[in-house]
């Protein structure tokens, strides 16, 4: 069981580091939001990337935990796609600063992105063989699986994290403007997956 101590940590530096970002976030910083001494956050975490580990770790662990609790129930084909892409949008509405982290994460490259990489490997492989079967069976387009997951993973987490783009897009960071962008990205999903209805014959 993790300390209330060490939870607090956490979740700082995951906001911290997914606002301000990794290297412009030290140690002092974290120690001064938090009320607590430097010493503090290094006898739970020895160093500040330690700390950065910890919180890919718990990043990568929520986001498979949320994706599989949204799977449950979900209808076969194209509804388990939705399925996944209204449960990272729920992510995203509820923990922002986690979307924003993740982003970063990706941003600071190796060996941060490669530590996220594989702890979300098993959910990766499990929806990129889910996606061959159903194309397989001709109930979906021909696409790569990987690259069809990350880019509906770039869409969702650009969408939910990159505002002043969205701004310059005339898109307010609204909860209407990201159910709106969800749907959009649905639709978008479902025409580039699903095939085209057979014309009956005669």
């Amino acid at each position: 069981m993790v300390s209330s101590t060490a939870e607090r940590i956490l979740r700082e530096a995951m906001r911290a580091f997914g606002t301000r970002g990794y290297e412009a976030t030290s140690l002092d910083d974290l120690a001064r939001q938090l009320g607590i001494r430097k010493q503090t956050i290094l006898y739970w975490f020895p160093s500040k990337e330690a700390l950065l580990e910890a919180v890919v770790d718990r990043c990568a662990d929520t986001v498979t935990t949320r994706l599989l609790s949204g799977l449950e129930g979900a209808e076969d084909g194209f509804g388990r796609v939705e399925a996944m892409v209204r449960a990272m949008f729920r992510l995203a509405a509820r923990h922002p600063e986690m979307l924003g982290f993740l982003r970063e994460v990706t941003r600071l490259g190796p060996p941060s992105s490669t530590r996220l990489l594989t702890r979300l490997e098993p959910l990766i492989e499990s929806a990129s063989m889910f996606l061959q079967t159903e194309m397989d069976a001709g109930r979906m387009r021909r696409h790569d699986p990987r690259l069809l997951l990350l880019a509906a993973y770039s869409m969702v987490t650009g969408m939910a994290t990159e505002v002043e783009v969205l701004r310059a897009f005339g898109e307010e960071p609204t909860l209407a403007s990201l159910v709106r962008r969800r749907q959009e990205l649905i639709s978008l999903l479902r025409a580039a997956l699903e095939p085209p209805a057979v014309a009956p014959s005669g």
